[in-house]
């Protein structure tokens, strides 16, 4: 029976959904600017990026603390990836020219 684990932001959020949630909303190259992986800078993709990340523990803790940094306030709970609908030009549909 799977452990219930409060104090884990990342609980339930798979390394597939951190990478595609933080390229939605950085996109590749501001992501590759925030965590310096030549994954992120030279033609860059989600499986190359899981690839490198499965295999590279320092990478991956990076990786990790960028989305908790970056989405930790979008979620009153610890479970982020459930709360989240990243849409990058959420902000710029409403402003008026």
């Amino acid at each position: 029976m799977p452990e219930s684990q409060p104090n884990n932001p990342l609980h339930g959020v798979t390394l597939e959904q951190v990478v595609t949630q933080l390229q939605g909303y950085y996109g590749w190259h501001a992501l590759a600017e925030r965590v310096n992986i030549n994954c992120f800078k030279t033609d860059p993709s989600v499986k190359s990026s899981l690839k490198f990340l499965r295999r590279t523990l320092w990478a991956r803790e990076k990786v990790e603390a960028l989305y908790i940094s970056t989405f930790a306030h979008h979620s009153g709970d610890n479970n982020i990836g459930e709360s989240l609908s990243v849409d990058p030009w959420a902000n710029t549909r409403n402003k008026k020219i």
